[in-house]
């Protein structure tokens, strides 16, 4: 299977990002693919609550969602929307950091919610409250398909090798990581973790990314690392998206999973062990 993963650059109107998307997903089709990735939170990049309160929708009525299952099935495509930014019906108003995995037919096949939220001070004029806007999701999600057994995450997800451990000891073999990195952090850190992931597991890791100055009209400036990457189960980058909208493919060949995880076979050899104790009181 040939997979081509979205780079894009989404303002903060979901109408304008939905018709990126759209765009950048006919360029992976030309190119071959048949599953196709976007990044994190495609259908809005924004950290104004206000506005996302007013522009978001929840999941049954959210047009980014209809439309890119639209696109799935006219492209006859497995896509995998990285994730959208969607309404809840929870009291406290947060929102779901929701990924969406589309079959041919246009249907629905899996739904991942983020599980780790990003609330970190990069530096002093770089802080981020992911949690006071979203709400954190409580289970792990394989996705099987024809092509390969997904293991489903998204962006900050990538620093909890705990996660990508378990999903691939359950059988995941290409473990998907749609991401709005920092730039700060990006370029500390992207590669390596996404290197780490994949030899860790012996598996795919596909990193669809928002790249560059996003375009909003309400809220703070944002601003994202890029550098998509593919990289492949021994640990070598395949591909990489650079900073600019775009896409990159690559051929995933379930071989060289098995392949990694024989000469290396980590996922085996991992014991239970006791310890270590914490401080004394």
């Amino acid at each position: 299977m040939r997979a081509g993963l979205v780079q894009m650059c989404s303002g903060d109107d979901p109408a304008e990002n939905l018709a990126q998307a759209r765009e950048l997903i006919a360029q992976a089709v030309a190119g071959g693919a048949g599953f196709v990735l976007t990044p994190e939170v495609t259908n809005c990049v924004s950290s104004s609550r206000a506005h996302q309160a007013r522009v978001l929708s929840h999941e049954a009525e959210d047009p980014t969602l209809a439309g890119l299952r639209e696109t799935a099935a006219e492209q006859r495509i497995w896509l995998l929307i990285g994730s959208l930014a969607l309404k809840t019906g929870d009291p406290d108003g947060r929102f779901a950091n929701r990924s969406f995995l589309i079959a041919p037919d246009g249907r629905i096949a899996a739904r991942y919610d983020k599980i780790h939220m990003f609330d970190v001070d990069v530096s002093p004029t770089e802080t981020y409250r992911e949690s006071q806007g979203f709400r954190p999701g409580d289970r792990a999600v394989l996705a099987p398909t024809p092509f390969a057994i997904l293991g489903m995450t998204v962006c900050y997800d990538v620093r909890f090798a705990a996660l990508y451990r378990q999903l691939a000891q359950a059988g995941a073999e290409v473990l998907t990581v749609p991401a709005a990195f920092s730039p700060v952090t990006g370029a500390a850190h992207w590669d390596s973790l996404l290197r780490a992931r994949a030899i860790e597991c012996g598996a795919w890791v596909l990193a669809p990314a928002q790249t560059g100055d996003h375009p909003v009209r309400e809220g703070p400036p944002r601003r994202t690392h890029g550098h998509s990457l593919i990289v492949a189960p021994w640990g070598e980058i395949v591909a990489d998206a650079g900073t600019e909208p775009g896409v990159i493919w690559a051929d995933l060949d379930r071989s060289a999973v098995q392949d990694a995880r024989r000469r290396v076979p980590s996922l085996r050899h991992a014991r239970p062990f006791h310890g270590p104790a914490g401080p004394e009181a």
